[in-house]
């Protein structure tokens, strides 16, 4: 097996005492510039890199940050959200030359029980905590902890008319730099987590706007896992929304679902079997709505004919499958790129903050039009 390289390798190539390489790689004074450069040289020759056991066990930062997902796992691997998300959390981190620790549990309990156990192994600096929860324990025990955080897909803040936040508004919220356009910053209360955050209630009034504009009064949204703060963002906007054009819940209401093709398949069954079925469905992932629109297919209810179809994310499943899907199009990656530089920047020693990802806008395609006339006489 080939050795690694020690710090006493290269002091031997570079001339130099081991002290010197100490204080060349960690950026300590006591060696000249030029020493210091021919120091880095060498280490880089030799493929050489830190030890982050020893850096943790010495107080110094171990160079990775973690990832906790809590959901089925048989839910993962038919979504695409999570692997655009952790492309752009792994697109700034290997610039900055930080690892990426992914587990995935059951549940909230045992992603806790991660936490504690990353934070006495000094396993992690820092982690990007994802799907905030109603009544969610782990905000208390990360700060209990002192092990830096930010949460992803918090609620965005909400102006005074209470129609949702337009991006980077809010107390404190200011243009960010680098996020692309509608993206905001600003600083968190004092003691809280740094947080990236998604105006749900924005998007759910473009699809209602969208829907209500055709001529749709009847619409069912099959939403995502009750117990996740997003799907209860999402349900509460969809009653607002609809309240505000006179819709009643006996014509716009939610029914949750786990995520997956075959619990959206489901839910689509139930709800075009009922004496008065929807005209219109907002499904929460690209999944659901491509398992939604077969199952219209298998009943004989064309689409967009007698039923419209919008999903919530847009992917590349919306785009081939036939016809092509309405869809929310937003910059997954983006998000995940924002939520790594705000905790490389705690990391840095800056304040936890805020920021806002980019609005999602709708995109009609094929699968909405405007029911026929009879069923919503």
């Amino acid at each position: 097996m080939a050795r690694r390289p020690t710090i006493k390798d290269i002091a031997r190539q570079a001339g130099v005492s081991e002290s010197a390489v100490s204080f060349a790689l960690n950026d300590r004074p006591g060696v000249s510039q030029d020493t210091r450069a021919r120091i880095r040289r060498v280490a880089e020759e030799l493929g050489w890199q830190p030890n982050s056991a020893a850096r943790a066990l010495s107080g110094e930062r171990s160079g990775a940050v973690g990832l906790v997902l809590a959901r089925p796992a048989h839910t993962l691997g038919v979504e695409s959200f999570f692997l655009q998300l952790v492309s752009g959390i792994q697109e700034v981190l290997s610039a900055a030359r930080t690892a990426l620790l992914f587990q995935v549990v059951e549940d909230i309990d045992a992603e806790c029980a991660v936490y504690r156990r990353w934070w006495a192994e000094r396993r992690v600096d820092g982690v990007l905590v994802v799907d905030p929860r109603t009544n969610d324990p782990r905000p208390a025990l990360l700060e209990q902890l002192a092990l830096p955080a930010v949460t992803i897909g918090e609620a965005a803040p909400t102006d005074d008319s209470g129609s949702g936040a337009g991006v980077g508004s809010g107390a404190g919220a200011v243009a960010g730099s680098g996020g692309g356009p509608g993206v905001g910053v600003g600083r968190a209360p004092a003691g809280t987590l740094s947080s990236v955050r998604a105006d749900d209630a924005r998007a759910m009034a473009q699809v209602l706007d969208h829907l209500h504009e055709l001529g749709h009064r009847r619409i069912t949204h099959i939403a995502g896992l009750p117990g996740l703060a997003h799907t209860v963002r999402r349900m509460e906007s969809l009653r607002t929304e609809a309240a505000r054009r006179g819709l009643g819940p006996d014509q716009v209401r939610s029914v949750v679902t786990d995520y997956s093709d075959a619990e959206g398949a489901a839910a689509t069954r139930r709800v075009l079997a009922e004496p008065l079925p929807p005209t219109a469905l907002v499904y929460d992932n690209d999944v659901m709505a491509v398992a939604g629109s077969a199952v219209a297919a298998e009943l004989g209810i064309p689409v967009p004919g007698r039923l419209s179809i919008v999903a919530w994310d847009d992917s590349a499943l919306c785009r081939v499958t036939h016809p092509r899907l309405t869809a929310l199009v937003r910059d997954t990656a983006g998000f995940g790129r924002l939520a790594a530089e705000e905790l490389l920047a705690v990391l840095a020693g800056s304040p936890p903050g805020i920021r806002i990802s980019e609005q999602p806008r709708l995109e009609p395609r094929e699968s909405t039009a405007p029911p026929p006339a009879h069923t919503e006489s």
